[in-house]
């Protein structure tokens, strides 16, 4: 299996070009205009340990919602087909991670049923350029689009900044255990299938 996608969509409100690669080593090369934007994305691949370059043009003339949830979508739609019929994975992954006086915990299963619960308690109305209801939306629509049941919260922390990259940093590495290899030439579900 390759676990590799390129991804290539332009509409009226964003064009976007993506590549992505799970057996990476972690190298994020992330353009959206959007810096906070940049950066989670950039330390979700960090994290993760995929090889991420994405690059976006959006009508951030308009806000930022567009180009936060198409690349958010994108970045599922790569995952759910780099992992092709999801055979060999480890399925599951759950991980810790603080960032400071912040803590985050994430839980994802690679499910084939897409769910996402995300409670980040942030307070501030943007960090950046970034809206903080969008960093929400961020989890909800790469688990929508990679078929991926996703639980995200924030435990603590004071800084709306800590608090974001942390939840990020807790799924990425999730993220890194529940698609690793199994060590198993099976599809780890009792149905036999990871189609939902």
């Amino acid at each position: 299996m390759t676990r590799k996608a390129s991804i290539e969509r332009a509409t009226r409100e964003t064009d976007i070009r993506l590549s992505l690669d799970l057996t990476g080593s972690g190298r994020g090369d992330v353009q959206t205009g959007i810096g906070f934007l940049d950066h989670l994305l950039t330390s979700l691949a960090r994290h993760a340990r995929f090889d991420l370059a994405l690059a976006c043009k959006g009508d951030t003339h308009v806000d930022d919602h567009h180009t936060a949830e198409d690349c958010a979508l994108r970045i599922g739609e790569a995952l759910d087909e780099a992992l092709g019929d999801r055979r060999g994975i480890a399925r599951f992954g759950w991980a810790f991670a603080p960032l400071d006086e912040a803590l985050a915990r994430a839980v994802v299963d690679i499910s084939g049923r897409p769910f996402a619960h995300v409670d980040l308690g942030l307070r501030r109305e943007k960090i950046g350029g970034l809206a903080c209801e969008n960093v929400a939306h961020l989890f909800r629509s790469i688990a929508a689009a990679a078929r991926t049941t996703v639980h995200v919260d924030v435990l603590r922390g004071e800084n709306d900044h800590h608090r974001a990259e942390a939840a990020m940093k807790a799924f990425a590495l999730a993220l890194r255990q529940a698609i690793a290899p199994s060590g198993f030439d099976d599809i780890p579900s009792t149905k036999g299938t990871l189609d939902g």
